[in-house]
C-alpha cells in the first residue's frame, strides 16, 4: 500500500516537473520572438485602423423617440395596469412602424429611391427600458437623410396606429435629430483596431510556434539533454578559422 502511494506520488511530482518544463519551454519561446510579436501586433491594429478610417463607409443615425398610451385619456395620473397595458402596447406599435403601411407611404411622400425591404433594414424601433417610450432610429451613410427619414416616420406614423389599433394614443417627445452629435456611429475604430492587434498577435504566435515544433535542430546543450535524455559528455567549441591558422 506504502509503496502504491509513493508510486502516484512520484508520477505527479514526474508530471508537474514535465508541466513547468513545458510551460517555461513555451515562454521561452515567447521570450525568444517578443520583438517580433509587437511589431506584428502593432502592425495589424494600425492597419485595421486605417482600414476601418479610409475603406469602410461611415454610418451616421437619426432618431426620435415617441410615447404611447394604452386609451386617450386626459388624466394626469395613469394606473400601473394601463402603464403595464402602455408597455405591451410598444411593441405593437414598433411592429406598425416597421410594416410596409408606414414604411412604404414613407417612400412615397419623400419620393425615395428605396425599396420597402431596403428602408425596413435600416430602421430600428425599440421600447425604451421596457417602457411606454419608443425609440425610432435610422443608420445611414448621409446623416441628414437620415434625419429627414425619421422625421417623415414620426410624421406618418401617429395616425396609421391609432387607425389600426383603434385605441391609444401617440405623442412626440423628442424630434428627430442627428444622434453622436454628428459623429459616425460606425465603424468604431477603436475596436476595430483591437480586434486586427488580437488578430495579428495570435497569427505571428501560431507561426511562430509552428516553427518551433517543426525545427528539429540542436541549438544548445540543453536541448541534447532535454531531449535526448543523456548526459552531455563534452563539447566542441567553434573556432574562427584565422584565429585557428593563427596559432
Amino acid at each position: 500500500m506504502e509503496e502504491r502511494i509513493e508510486q502516484q506520488l512520484l508520477q505527479s511530482q514526474q508530471s508537474q516537473n514535465e508541466s513547468e518544463i513545458d510551460l517555461r519551454v513555451v515562454f521561452g519561446i515567447i521570450r525568444k520572438n517578443l520583438i517580433l510579436i509587437i511589431i506584428v501586433t502593432t502592425i495589424f491594429g494600425i492597419g485595421a485602423y486605417f482600414y476601418s478610417s479610409f475603406f469602410i463607409a461611415k454610418q451616421y443615425s437619426a432618431s426620435a423617440t415617441i410615447i404611447v398610451n394604452n386609451k386617450a385619456t386626459d388624466k394626469t395620473v395613469l394606473s400601473t395596469t394601463e402603464i403595464n397595458a402602455a408597455q405591451g402596447l410598444a411593441e405593437v406599435y414598433s411592429i406598425i412602424i416597421k410594416s410596409d403601411t408606414v414604411l412604404q407611404q414613407v417612400i412615397d411622400n419623400l419620393q425615395l429611391n428605396m425599396s420597402y425591404e431596403t428602408l425596413n433594414s435600416k430602421i430600428s424601433v425599440s421600447a425604451v427600458n421596457s417602457t411606454q417610450v419608443v425609440k425610432i432610429t435610422m443608420t445611414h451613410t448621409d446623416a441628414e437623410f437620415a434625419q429627414k427619414v425619421v422625421a417623415e416616420i414620426v410624421e406618418v406614423a401617429p395616425p396609421i396606429i391609432a387607425d389600426k389599433v383603434e385605441a391609444g394614443s401617440v405623442k412626440v417627445i423628442s424630434a428627430s435629430k442627428i444622434s453622436n452629435n454628428g459623429r459616425p456611429v460606425s465603424p468604431d475604430l477603436k475596436k476595430n483596431a483591437l480586434i486586427g492587434a488580437l488578430a495579428g498577435m495570435v497569427l505571428v504566435l501560431l507561426l511562430v510556434f509552428l516553427k518551433e515544433m517543426t525545427n528539429n535542430t540542436f541549438k544548445t546543450e540543453d536541448d541534447i539533454i532535454n531531449t535526448l535524455n543523456v548526459p552531455l559528455i563534452g563539447i566542441i567549441p567553434e573556432v574562427d578559422g584565422k584565429e585557428f591558422n593563427q596559432s
